[in-house]
C-alpha cells in the first residue's frame, strides 16, 4: 500500500515536556518498533498491522481514525478501560481489539489506540489496541546542572543547539513558592554531545535543599506512566556555583581585613593579595564584591573589588518616628560573657502591639549616657538578611528628665580642656569632670556657662565620679549661695589681716590672701558675729576695729556658711590710724613704691600688703594706707588698698606748653640717688630760662615712660594743692634717633641708656605697620621691665627716611677678567654637554633649536 508519508514528522504534545521528536514511515510493512527520548517518545508502525473488527476507525465512520496514548487502568475477561495520557478522558475496549498476547497485557501498560464510536450507542470507545514497549531508563546517577535563569529568552543557544531556557524552581524573599506559579525547576545533562532537559519539583531534592541556577547536581531520571514525561528525581547537590557575593570591609589588618557579608549575617576572611585594587585605598566601610573559595575547610573571600559607595545596603530603616522607653542600658564596661552585639533594648507600643526592640552602641544620634526609663524617640531597622528588626537613630526628648529616677544637680563651668571639663558644682565642693559628648542638644560650652547635670560612678574607679547628660541653663538659673534682702548694722570686731605670701607678684597674676575679720550686730536681740572678706567691701578702703558698718548676709547653699557682703562703712572710729592716699610710683618683682599725695617721697610697701587683685594694679593707681615702722625704724605701708582715682597733681595747670631737659630723673630710674623726684631745666629763650620744676610719676603723661638724663621734653607746670609747690606735669620726652639694623621681628635704635648705647625694640611696637630700615629716623617712648631693669623703645614712629642702599659694585678684578675673555679664545673655559636635558614626560626639554645669537640683531 502506497503512501504519501515519507520520512520524519515532527509534532508537539501538549504535555509540558519539551518537543518530543516522532518519525514514521507509512510505506513499511516491518512490526512496530519504539524508542523513547528523555521528554517524549518516538514510534514506528504499519496500519495495515491494525484492524477495525467490526467497529469503524472514524469518528464518524467516513475516515481512519486519531492515534492516542493511554493506560490500562481497568482490565477485565472480555474487556477493560484506558485513562487517556493527553486528555481528560475514560474509554472502554474490548479486548478484541488488542493486537497481541492478551495474556501479556496488564493494568498500568502504556497503549497506543484509535478512537473510535460504539454502533449501538455511539459512545467513544477505544479499538486498534497496540501495547507500547517503554526504554528502559538507566538506573546510575547521572551529572548535571540546575538550568539558567528562567528571564532570559525563550530560546537560546548552547553549543549549536536550539533548547528551551530552564531555570531553578522561583522563590519569593520569604522562601515560598511564587503565588500562581508551579513550584517546578529544571536540570540538564549532556549524553553523546547533546544537551537534554529534565524538570524537578522541590519533592524531587534531597535534604530539602534550594538550589540556585548554575549548581552541579547528581539525579536519577524517572518517567511519568500517565504522561509519559521523563523528569529528574532524588537530586542530590554536588557542588554550589560560586557566585559573586557582596560586602562591607569592617576590618582591616596587617595582612588581612575581614568584609561583613551582605547575604547572610556572617563574616568572612581575604588576604590582601586577593584585593584587586589600591590596597593603600582600601579602608574599613567600602563596600566591596568577592567570590568564595573553600580553602583548608574554610570560607575565604577572593578576587575581591571595590564598589561605588552606598551599593551594599544591609538593612531597611523606616521613615516614621517612634516614641519608646529605655528599659534595658547598655553597660559601659562589657563583661566577659556579653555576646550580644545588641544589649540594649527599648519598650515601645508600634501599631497595637506592644514590642521590645534591642539595640546597639551605633543606634544613638549621640554618646549621651542613656538611663532606664528615659523617654526617646527612634527609627525602626530592618536587616534584609535575617528580617531582625532593632531601634537606630535614637534621640532622647527633652522632657526624660520627668520619667527617669535621677537626681539632677547645678553648676557652673569652671574649665573647659581638649575634649573635656570641669564644672564647679552648687552641692559639692569638689570640681566635676565631664566630657563634651555628655553635652545634650549639641550647644557648645564655654567657661562660666551654667548647666544641670547628673552626677554617676566612674565605671573603671569607683571612687571617682563625673557628670553625664548636661544641659545647659540660662544666665541666673545657678546660684551659689542666699543673699539676705534685709541689712544690718554692726561694729568690726577684728579687722583683716594679710597673710605673708613674699612669692605673690603681679605679673603671675595672684589674687592677695587676707585673714577675715570680723563684724558684731544684733538680731532679734541676739548678739551675733558674721565674717567678712575683702573682697565683699563697698568704697575704698579697709574697715578698722570699732567701725560701723551696714552690711547684708549671704549664706552658701553647699555648706550653709554665713558671711558678710556688701560691707559698706558708715562711721569710722577716731582713735584708729589715719588712712593715707598716694600713687603706685614703681613695681617690682615682690614689692613696690607709692608716691605720697604731696610728690616729693615714695614710700616701701611689700605685696603682702596689698589687700585686692594684684593682677589689675598699674603704675599710677591711687591708693590708700596706713603708715608703719619695721625694722631699724624704717617706714613702710601696710594694709594697702586700692581706691577710685583722685587729682593727681592739682587743678592749676598752666596752658604753656614748654620745652626743657631732664637734668635728674626719677629714681626707679636711677636707684643710686637720695631724691625721689625728678628735675627738669627749661631749655626755651626767654626770662624763664634756666629755672627747674621737679616732677613726680604722676607728673608723666605715660606712667611707663623711662625719662633719663639730659632727654629733650615738653611739659606744662601746675601747683600742688596741698603745699602750694609748683612742679612739671604732663611730661612727654621729645627724642629722635636712627635705626641702626633691624633683624626679622626685632630691631635696635641708636640711643643710649644707661651703660649701653642701643636700645631695642620690637616690630609690633613701629606704628602705621611700616618696615623700618637702617638709617631710618624715628621717635620713640623708653619703658622700663621692672622685673629686668632693662629698657625697651615703645610707639616708634618713622619720622623720616633713610639713605637707600646702594648695591656695592663688582671688583675690578673680576671686571678686568670678564672683559679679557672672549669666544675665541682658545684658552677660555669650555662647556661639554654630558646629557642632553630632558622633560617630565621624557622628550627633549626644549622645542626650539638653539642658535648662536648675533649682536645687535633681534629674533
Amino acid at each position: 500500500m502506497g503512501s504519501p508519508w515519507k520520512g520524519f514528522v515532527e509534532f508537539t504534545l501538549p504535555a509540558s515536556p519539551p518537543t518530543a521528536f516522532v518519525s514514521a514511515d507509512l510505506s513499511s510493512t516491518s512490526p512496530v518498533g519504539l524508542s523513547l527520548s528523555p521528554y517524549g517518545r518516538s514510534m514506528s508502525f504499519d496500519p495495515g498491522m491494525l484492524h477495525s473488527n467490526g467497529h469503524t476507525a472514524y469518528a464518524n465512520g467516513t475516515g481512519p481514525g486519531i492515534r492516542e496514548i493511554g493506560v490500562v487502568e481497568k482490565l477485565l475477561t472480555s474487556y477493560g478501560f484506558i485513562q487517556c495520557s493527553e486528555r481528560q478522558a475514560r474509554l472502554f475496549f474490548h479486548c478484541s481489539q488488542y493486537n497481541g498476547n492478551l495474556q501479556e497485557l496488564k493494568i498500568g501498560d502504556d497503549v497506543e489506540f484509535e478512537l473510535s464510536s460504539d454502533r449501538r450507542t455511539g459512545k467513544p470507545i477505544a479499538v486498534k489496541l497496540l501495547k507500547i514497549k517503554p526504554e528502559v531508563l538507566p538506573e546510575e546517577r547521572i551529572s548535571g546542572q540546575v538550568g539558567p535563569d528562567l528571564h532570559a529568552y525563550p530560546f537560546t543557544v548552547l553549543h549549536g543547539y536550539i533548547h528551551p531556557v530552564v531555570s531553578s524552581i522561583p522563590m519569593h524573599l520569604d522562601g515560598k513558592s511564587a503565588p500562581g506559579q508551579v513550584p517546578t525547576g529544571s536540570v540538564c545533562y549532556e549524553r553523546n554531545g547533546e544537551v537534554f532537559y529534565l524538570t524537578y519539583t522541590p519533592d524531587d531534592v534531597e535534604g530539602n535543599l534550594h538550589l540556585d541556577t548554575g549548581d552541579k547536581v547528581s539525579f536519577y531520571m524517572d518517567t511519568n506512566k500517565h504522561t509519559g514525561a521523563v523528569s529528574a528525581r532524588n537530586i542530590q547537590l554536588v557542588k554550589k556555583k560560586q557566585m559573586r557575593c557582596q560586602g562591607v570591609v569592617c576590618a582591616t589588618k596587617e595582612a588581612f581585613g575581614f568584609i561583613e557579608r551582605a547575604d547572610v549575617v556572617k563574616e568572612i576572611f581575604f588576604h590582601y593579595s586577593e584585593f584587586k585594587g589600591d590596597l593603600e585605598a582600601l579602608q574599613a566601610g567600602d563596600d566591596v564584591e568577592f567570590t568564595i573559595k573553600d580553602r583548608n575547610g574554610k570560607e575565604v573571600a577572593t578576587d575581591v573589588r571595590l564598589l561605588p559607595q552606598g551599593t551594599v545596603i544591609f538593612e531597611d530603616i523606616s521613615i516614621e518616628q517612634f516614641e519608646g522607653t529605655v528599659v534595658k542600658v547598655i553597660p559601659k564596661v562589657p563583661t566577659k560573657n556579653q555576646n550580644d552585639p545588641l544589649p540594649g533594648r527599648i519598650s515601645a507600643r508600634i501599631g497595637f502591639t506592644d514590642k521590645e526592640l534591642p539595640f546597639g552602641e551605633k543606634d544613638t544620634k549621640s554618646k549621651v549616657t542613656l538611663l532606664e526609663g528615659d523617654h526617646i524617640q527612634f527609627n525602626i531597622s530592618t536587616d534584609r538578611r535575617d528580617k531582625l528588626e532593632r531601634a537606630t537613630n535614637i534621640d532622647i526628648y527633652p522632657d526624660t528628665f520627668d520619667f527617669t529616677k535621677e537626681t539632677r544637680e547645678m553648676g557652673v563651668i569652671a574649665a573647659i580642656r581638649d575634649g573635656f571639663g570641669f564644672i564647679k558644682c552648687v552641692d559639692r565642693d569638689a570640681r566635676m569632670f565631664f566630657h563634651f559628648s555628655e553635652v545634650l542638644e549639641e550647644s557648645q560650652l564655654h567657661i562660666s556657662d551654667e548647666v544641670e547635670f547628673t552626677v554617676v560612678p566612674d565605671m573603671l574607679s569607683a571612687q571617682r565620679n563625673h557628670a553625664v547628660r548636661i544641659k545647659k541653663l540660662p544666665k541666673g538659673t545657678v546660684s551659689f549661695h542666699t543673699q539676705s534682702e534685709q541689712r544690718f548694722v554692726g561694729v568690726v570686731e577684728k579687722e583683716l589681716v594679710a597673710t605673708s605670701n613674699k612669692n605673690t607678684s603681679p605679673t603671675r597674676g595672684k589674687e592677695k590672701e587676707t585673714e577675715e575679720g570680723t563684724i558684731a550686730y544684733e538680731d532679734c536681740g541676739v548678739k551675733l558675729t558674721v565674717p567678712f572678706h575683702a573682697k565683699d567691701l563697698e568704697g575704698g578702703g579697709l574697715p578698722q576695729a570699732g567701725d560701723k558698718v551696714e552690711f547684708s548676709i549671704n549664706e552658701v547653699k553647699r555648706t550653709g556658711l554665713q558671711s558678710a557682703v556688701s560691707i559698706r562703712v558708715l562711721n569710722r572710729n577716731s582713735s584708729n590710724t589715719k588712712r593715707l592716699h598716694g600713687f603706685v610710683a614703681t613695681l617690682k618683682d615682690n614689692f613696690g613704691f607709692i608716691e605720697t599725695a604731696n610728690h616729693d617721697q615714695e614710700i616701701f610697701f611689700h605685696y603682702s600688703e596689698m589687700c585686692g587683685d594684684l593682677e589689675n594694679l598699674e603704675l599710677g593707681d591711687t591708693v590708700e594706707y596706713t603708715l608703719s615702722k619695721g625694722k631699724g625704724n624704717k617706714v613702710s605701708a601696710e594694709k594697702v588698698t586700692k581706691v577710685a582715682a583722685v587729682n593727681g597733681i592739682g587743678d592749676d595747670v598752666v596752658a604753656t606748653v614748654m620745652m626743657g631737659k631732664v637734668i635728674r630723673p626719677l629714681r626707679s630710674v636711677d636707684p643710686s640717688q637720695t631724691e625721689y623726684q625728678g628735675l627738669i631745666e627749661v631749655a626755651e629763650e626767654g626770662g624763664v630760662k634756666g629755672q627747674n620744676y621737679p616732677f613726680g610719676i604722676m607728673g608723666m603723661a605715660n606712667k611707663a615712660d623711662c625719662l633719663q638724663k639730659g632727654e629733650l621734653v615738653k611739659f606744662q607746670v601746675c601747683t600742688v594743692t596741698q603745699t602750694a609747690q609748683k612742679m612739671a606735669c604732663n611730661v612727654v620726652p621729645q627724642r629722635r634717633a636712627m635705626v641702626e639694623c633691624v633683624k626679622d621681628q626685632f630691631g635696635f635704635i641708636t640711643y643710649e641708656v644707661g651703660e649701653s648705647k642701643k636700645l631695642f625694640f620690637h616690630v609690633k611696637e613701629v606704628q602705621d605697620g611700616l618696615e623700618l630700615q637702617t638709617g631710618d629716623e624715628v621717635e620713640f617712648s623708653v619703658v622700663l621691665n621692672q622685673r629686668t631693669g632693662k629698657c625697651s623703645a615703645c610707639n616708634v614712629r618713622r619720622v623720616s627716611e633713610g639713605p637707600k642702599p646702594v648695591a656695592t659694585p663688582r671688583p675690578d678684578r673680576l671686571v678686568n677678567r670678564l672683559k679679557s675673555i672672549t669666544l675665541d679664545d682658545a684658552s677660555a673655559p669650555r662647556l661639554v654637554i654630558v646629557r642632553q636635558p630632558r622633560g617630565p614626560d621624557n622628550s627633549k626639554g626644549f622645542n626650539v633649536e638653539r642658535k648662536t645669537r648675533q649682536p645687535g640683531v633681534i629674533d
